[in-house]
């Protein structure tokens, strides 16, 4: 008789935790363990404003899933759909092939996209920070508009060129506008003629706070540190509508740029709105034992589900960060197997143990365990939590050698090159139109397979 098959959707922080969890619980033979991710690697969001500011090399950020799992197969794809009454999911390889992969349990964990509004022109002329590809373009971008300014003797074009919009005054975008508003500074000392006074980034928010989960006295603290530096901050407003070359603010201003950086929060991975399951806000409503009501052997966890908050209780779910996914995943893993031991199932808790921004050089706001840091201390703390997160020793190392050498020998301001033709729509860098209807996921889940729990490829109905 075959082994249960463990099936998990997406490697990130909740996924990767799931599978590395369960290898270290169940006995060898025990159940067939694989994990579905279009990455071979474990991304470490926060830090990716210090990958597109050049402070930190990509490999820093990405934990390599073959180094925490030896005993899982990765499958290199992505989920476009779930058949949970059939238990098979639908997965796009990388190579466009679409295969049909069956279980006996699921762990969803797919994540988030980047929050979408309809706004003329974002789909078109915005990008995102959720990726490497995305910040790492990012930086050959800036750097671009930099060396197209200092060329050009146009006055006209050379406002446009240096000026920036980030819209979410959120952790990601904060940081994404300092980080790259420090690297703009550095940058422009070494270009003859141009001048400081003309490069301009712009922070978007229609928020009336910046970062109000920090609370009244870091929010505002943060927000005097950006101010003080040149960071235009903007509040209470949003985008209207961008073109290639402006971007116009819902209060009426037209900015002439050709930068337009989208971090106005995230959504639920477009997989789960194949299932046809209950859901709160897009994400997927779980038990706080994770599993998926009504849906059998289905768990589900990470930014995609709304799990329920039990420390603060009520209606409350936990926030998509990634110290709830970190523990999720080791939770998600012991409800597997209690599940398959036949076994009562653990609810989920974890108290939030506090929050980090770090805005650059010494200056962060910091809030760990309720105790309020700003300076060089919250710095500390900032830096110490995410080596702590990097899941691996090599990753650690990496990332604390690129801050001392950042630190030491300061930027330098190279354009890789190596995406330089590729389009930059959020659609481009996140697949969201990759994702199969329900229909469509019952019909390619009704052929027949080949035996061994997965279908022989097919070509892609959709692009």
């Amino acid at each position: 008789m075959a082994p249960p098959r463990i099936l998990i959707v997406g490697g990130g922080f909740a996924g990767m935790e799931c599978a590395h969890k369960l290898e270290k619980i169940l006995k060898p033979g025990e159940a067939q363990l694989r994990l579905i991710s279009p990455f071979d690697h474990q991304l470490y969001l926060p830090l990716l404003p210090h990958v597109a500011s050049g402070v930190l090399t990509p490999t820093s950020v990405a934990v390599p899933l073959r180094r925490m799992l030896r005993q899982t197969g990765i499958i290199p794809g992505g989920a476009v759909g779930v058949d949970a009454k059939a238990k098979a999911v639908v997965v796009r390889k990388i190579n466009g092939e679409t295969t049909v992969e069956r279980y006996d349990y699921l762990v969803l964990t797919p994540g988030s996209v980047t929050r979408q509004f309809d706004i003329p022109g974002v789909d078109q002329y915005a990008v995102g920070m959720k990726t490497l590809s995305q910040a790492a373009w990012i930086r050959d971008h800036v750097i671009s508009q930099l060396d197209l300014a200092a060329a050009s003797s146009d006055p006209a074009e050379r406002e446009a060129r240096l000026q920036f919009v980030v819209v979410g005054g959120g952790y990601a975008g904060t940081e994404t506008a300092a980080y790259l508003q420090r690297l703009t500074t550095a940058a422009v000392k070494r270009y003859k003629g141009l001048d400081p006074a003309q490069i301009k980034w712009h922070l978007v928010d229609i928020a009336p706070k910046l970062m109000p989960e920090l609370g009244e006295r870091l929010g505002e603290k943060a927000l005097s540190i950006v101010e003080r530096r040149g960071l235009h901050v903007s509040l209470g407003v949003s985008v209207a509508k961008a073109t290639e070359d402006t971007v116009t603010l819902t209060d009426g201003r037209v900015l002439p740029c050709h930068t337009l950086i989208w971090t106005a929060g995230v959504a639920a991975s477009p997989l789960i709105a194949t299932l046809g399951a209950e859901t709160n806000r897009g994400r997927l409503v779980v038990d706080a034992d994770l599993s998926v009501p009504g849906l059998d052997g289905v768990f589900a966890l990470g930014d995609a589900a709304a799990v329920p908050d039990l420390e603060k209780g009520g209606d409350a779910t936990c926030p998509p960060t990634a110290q709830h996914a970190m523990r999720q995943g080791w939770a998600a893993a012991k409800n597997v197997a209690a599940a398959l031991h036949g076994q009562e199932l653990t609810p989920y808790r974890h108290k939030d143990l506090g929050l980090v921004v770090d805005l650059g050089g010494i200056q962060a706001v910091s809030k760990p365990m309720g105790v309020q840091l700003t300076g060089l201390p919250a710095q500390i703390v900032a830096r110490a939590y995410h080596l702590g997160a990097l899941r691996t020793g090599p990753a650690r190392f990496r990332t604390l050698a690129n801050w001392g050498l950042n630190a030491i020998a300061g930027d330098d301001f190279v354009r890789t090159g190596f995406q330089a033709e590729r389009p930059r729509t959020l659609k481009d860098f996140e697949k969201t139109d990759a994702y199969l209807t329900p229909d469509e996921v019952r019909a390619m889940v009704s052929g027949e397979g080949d035996g061994d729990g997965s279908m022989a490829p097919v070509k892609p109905e959709i692009p």
